[in-house]
């Protein structure tokens, strides 16, 4: 009980974002060694029944105490950890005693967020789970989900999988009580690995199927998207403190998201633009910055959340922008397909200078080419103004200014 009283106090004490001080901002924080929040590793607490709702407006962390800003601090308390002076929500549920919630129906969506585009492996799904309160977690964190299996070992059940959370710490319902994941069901057709001989595979939840072929199906993915509401799923975490919002509602966020990696994007989007927990008494937002989007697909038939996009953009034009990028549909003047860094080398010049700004943020989620892109789209215009691109990022870097999780 003492550590759901502990984790309980943590939710309660925090708001959304700070209301502008006039005192001077803290410098910016030194992270410590670079955490993943793929690392799935850390203390866990079983049977978390007490533990307090997530608290509205755990999106952005409470300003750095000057002593603690240096680094993130170990793991002091079991489902606790201290970010830049802050208590997190951290495995409070572990592989060996996972939460066990329920698949229930998304207030916003429908399951199935794209449409089939020729590939097998077209479907990704937004799938929401009760947690009932007893899982908290914050914009930028991620949760691990076991399947029953068997994996290609033939373990049952399976290693968990972590994914980016989608929902804001409230929920798409804003109740606390539910998670939300974006997930791209994987299957692969005659390639290297196969876990369906000719003749097994059988129709999945979209209802596509390739019984003459041979076949791998994603075991954790797969699960994840032929799910139903009310049924049962094994969670464990929260974990992840490498892709957190800044506290300062004046930031500027540039993010880079390719295909599901628009997870911990949404999530911050929600907060900023959409749930009540970001409102300020005034009937604004609390955040007062700049959030400029830029997605990465092979199809059209593939973006994700653009109805979203399209109502943000409409309600807060001077606020947020958002750019597609769809490899297999377009091209620049020069004939290139348009890759991430091919749209974002079309505002080069103005990136460049909101870059120099020391309240903007870069969040990166994708792929792993997504780095070398920005070296592609940056690398010219940081030399013309005689620095090395390299080492302008890792000096963003330092200054927790530039969030990359790839995979």
């Amino acid at each position: 009980m003492a550590q759901a009283a502990a984790v309980g106090a943590l939710l309660g004490a925090s708001t959304a974002f700070l209301a502008p001080s006039a005192a001077p901002a803290p410098a910016p924080a030194l992270r410590g060694a670079p955490h993943s929040s793929r690392d799935s590793t850390g203390p866990g607490l079983a049977g978390a029944a007490g533990v307090g709702a997530a608290a509205l407006g755990l999106g952005l962390l409470a300003a750095r105490p000057a002593a603690t800003a240096c680094r993130a601090a170990a793991v002091k308390k079991k489902g606790v950890k201290v970010v830049h002076g802050k208590e997190i929500p951290w495995n409070l549920f572990s592989p060996k005693a996972p939460y066990q919630g329920k698949v229930v129906e998304n207030d916003v969506h429908k399951q199935t967020l794209t449409e089939p585009t020729g590939d097998a492996n077209w479907e990704t799904t937004h799938v929401t789970f009760d947690h009932g309160g007893k899982v908290p977690y914050i914009e930028g964190q991620s949760i691990g989900v076991i399947a029953p299996g068997p994996d290609k070992k033939g373990e049952q059940p399976a290693k968990i999988r972590l994914y980016s959370i989608a929902s804001s710490a409230v929920g798409d319902d804003q109740t606390s009580k539910t998670v939300s994941l974006c997930v791209k069901r994987v299957v692969e057709v005659d390639g290297k690995f196969a876990n369906r001989q000719k003749g097994e595979d059988k129709p999945d939840k979209a209802g596509t199927a390739y019984p003459e072929n041979q076949v791998y199906r994603g075991v954790c993915s797969n699960h994840i998207c032929d799910m139903t509401p009310g049924d049962e799923v094994l969670i464990t975490g929260p974990t992840g403190a490498e892709m957190l919002l800044p506290e300062d509602p004046e930031a500027n966020i540039i993010m880079l998201a390719t295909g599901t990696g628009i997870a911990p994007m949404r999530s911050y989007l929600r907060l900023l633009f959409h749930d009540k927990a970001g409102a300020s008494s005034d009937g604004g937002r609390k955040f007062k910055g700049k959030a400029w989007l830029f997605m990465g697909v092979p199809y059209s038939k593939s973006l994700l959340y653009d109805d979203e996009h399209q109502t943000y953009k409409k309600a807060f034009p001077d606020q947020f922008r958002y750019d597609y990028a769809v490899s297999r549909e377009q091209k620049n003047a020069a004939g290139q397909k348009m890759y991430i860094q091919t749209k974002m080398a079309e505002y080069a010049e103005e990136l460049w200078e909101m870059m120099q700004d020391e309240k903007t943020h870069v969040y990166m989620c994708g792929l792993k080419g997504m780095e070398s892109g920005m070296a592609e789209c940056f690398g010219p215009i940081a030399e013309k103004n005689g620095l090395v691109w390299t080492e302008f990022a890792k000096a963003m870097k330092k200054a927790d200014r530039y969030h990359v999780e790839v995979y």
